[in-house]
């Protein structure tokens, strides 16, 4: 593994609720369409295809982290490139979304799923991984999709609103939807593993559909799954984030599959998640991505009212309550990045 920087990284800090001078922030999709540098060197296609040249995905996962000055980068790929790599027939359509020219259907399917081996699947990504290991001056994000998103763009076939077919197979073969997400979380593991095998120093979990479940249907169907990949990639000795989309409603039970910390969109107060996660966890979040497109005083007054909230808690990496909307201004987030670096406060570590 390439040396870790010596510089002391308040982002990985603040993942573990350990002491560190301001609060950091990143944001999801920080490198992507919003970035004119970024539309300039993508080049036409899949987000597949870029992701398959190292240098291009280097240079689209520093750009941020120049222009920004964020405290953590995220490798450029997808959720879905682990499940595309294996030969499951996944693509990635602009505009769309993921793909999959045969979905999943039947325990037939499973044998499409095989053991991902990272050195011959996606070699590309690890040497993406090592080029920006060497390059960066902040720690570098890996991450995988939650066994339940990924199993909902395999069996829809594409973005669902409804996740119909996902609940249908849940709720109607129990046996099989244990026996597909458990496959689905054995790669993720894997994936994330060789990530930090090759310098990745923090994992995020996307479930970002788990929203769309009860939670009763939750905690008996997702978070067996969810926690067996957390429990191994905490082995790896780096921080995780665990974070998905509408979860409110069930942000205690994604608390308990075990993260560092735990991801809240814009639709739960900080303060309010904060008392529905454990009093170890560290937050990440939530500032509404959509107020970015607004003018720069409305955006300061919901960048402070998230620091407001937070109320000094060591345990809060700032970031947006979801992904960076392509239409929003670069200017917007890099003053969103030097406020919070300017204002955001850390309190000592609770002693309790």
């Amino acid at each position: 593994m390439p040396a870790a920087p010596t510089t002391p990284s308040a982002f990985l800090a603040a993942c573990r609720s350990e002491p560190h001078d301001h609060v950091p922030v990143w944001f999801m999709r920080q490198a992507g369409r919003s970035l004119p540098e970024y539309r300039s060197v993508r080049g036409p296609g899949s987000i597949l295809d870029a992701i398959a040249q190292p240098d291009l995905a280097a240079e689209i996962t520093l750009q941020p982290v120049r222009r920004y000055g964020v405290d953590a980068a995220i490798l450029y790929s997808d959720i879905v490139v682990p499940a595309a790599a294996i030969g499951f027939g996944v693509d990635v359509a602009p505009g769309t979304g993921p793909v999959v020219e045969q979905p999943f259907r039947s325990a037939a399917d499973l044998d499409r799923l095989r053991p991902l081996e990272p050195d011959t699947d996606t070699p590309y990504v690890l040497e993406t991984v090592d080029l920006l290991v060497r390059e960066l001056t902040v720690p570098l994000i890996g991450f995988a999709g939650a066994p339940f998103t990924v199993a909902s763009y395999l069996i829809e076939g594409a973005p669902s609103r409804t996740y119909g077919r996902t609940k249908a197979l849940m709720l109607e073969d129990e046996p099989l939807w244990h026996l597909l997400l458990d496959r689905l979380a054995d790669i993720a593991i894997t994936s994330i593993t060789s990530q930090v095998a090759h310098g990745a120093r923090a994992a995020q979990l996307f479930d970002s559909w788990a929203g769309a479940l009860a939670p009763p249907d939750y905690v008996r169907y997702v978070l067996p799954h969810s926690t067996k990949v957390l429990d191994a990639v905490r082995t790896l000795g780096v921080p995780t984030i665990h974070f998905g989309v509408g979860t409110g409603e069930i942000l205690a039970s994604m608390a308990d599959a075990g993260s560092d910390v735990v991801g809240v969109d814009w639709r739960v107060p900080l303060d309010v998640a904060r008392s529905r996660v454990h009093p170890d966890q560290a937050l990440q979040g939530n500032l509404d991505p959509a107020r970015c497109l607004a003018g720069w005083e409305v955006v300061a007054d919901g960048v402070r009212d998230v620091l407001a909230r937070n109320g000094g808690h060591p345990g809060h990496v700032f970031n947006l309550g979801h992904g960076v909307l392509p239409e929003t201004d670069p200017g917007i987030l890099e003053q969103v990045v030097a406020l919070v670096h300017d204002e955001g406060t850390v309190q000592p570590a609770p002693t309790d």
